[in-house]
């Protein structure tokens, strides 16, 4: 029988983000949004949304763990989390933090723990921090054909060599540690807390997109964690994060509710039950 003519069109099913692909993306001028996710649900709901990536980061070990800084979260924690990421995501390219110390122990050790996070997930990159000081490491990741998104300005695994978390300035030693990241085979980086304008020339000067978070509006795409987006954090909430939606207050309104609903008799109601 023939469809009705008011019977709506089917959704085109959207293909597989790879990482050529993605890099493609800053020849195209498309920019990239992306965002990062810790589990099953958020992860399939973000990926719906339409980004181009999505980031398990290792900022899991505050918004997810509690800590007050990335340092404690494990090799082992960022598998388990990023597995479920993995299968939860059809679309957009997934990238998976290396935690502090997973790639300064040698480039074999390296190489042997950004392997475990191609082999026990379905993601698909590993980002790790650094640029010029991690230029043979990342290439030699590259080379053993796992690919690498590099993190250049302000690196929070370095939060207490940098005396705390500081807007990044010296132009000259950030395109040093860009270039040398793409020279080495990044297939993109991250420039976190890096003026506009120095963060534009460097976007202009690598051939692979640049992923700002506060770094401005020049950068090829940009990334922000998802509970700042989704205003689920507690406490500080940095100058660059904008909150596009108060679930904090929401679900603590739904669970007031609920408590309230238990208590007085209202919740379960008839049907809510079973004859």
């Amino acid at each position: 029988m023939a469809k009705s003519e008011s019977t709506p069109p089917q959704p085109s099913k959207k293909s597989r983000i790879t990482v050529p692909g993605f890099s493609a993306l800053k020849q195209s001028g498309h920019k990239i949004a992306m965002i990062t996710a810790y589990d099953y649900p958020l992860a399939r709901l973000v990926d719906e949304a339409g980004v181009e990536g999505v980031l398990v980061g290792d900022s899991m070990s505050m918004v997810v763990q509690g800590h007050e800084n990335t340092l404690p979260v494990t090799l082992d924690e960022m598998i388990y989390h990023a597995e479920m990421v993995g299968r939860a995501v059809n679309h957009a390219l997934v990238v998976v933090d290396m935690p502090f110390p997973s790639y300064h122990l040698g480039i074999h050790k390296a190489i042997e723990n950004a392997g475990r996070i191609l082999k026990e997930t379905r993601c698909q990159a590993v980002k790790l921090e650094g640029g010029a000081d991690q230029a043979e490491t990342i290439h030699a990741l590259v080379s053993a054909g796992i690919p690498v998104m590099a993190h250049c300005g302000l690196r929070p695994q370095s939060v207490h060599q940098l005396g705390g978390y500081r807007v990044q300035r010296d132009e000259k030693a950030l395109l040093h540690d860009a270039r040398s990241a793409a020279e080495a085979g990044a297939f993109a980086m991250v420039l976190e807390c890096v003026p506009s304008d120095i963060a534009q020339r460097i976007t202009e000067k690598v051939s692979i997109p640049t992923i700002g978070i506060g770094a401005g509006p020049d950068c090829d795409g940009q990334v922000l964690v998802l509970h700042d987006v989704l205003g689920l954090a507690s406490d500080y909430m940095p100058r660059f994060v904008k909150q596009y939606a108060n679930l904090q207050a929401e679900i603590t309104s739904a669970v007031k509710n609920y408590c309230t609903e238990v208590r007085n008799g209202q919740f379960p109601g008839p049907e809510h039950g079973y004859s």
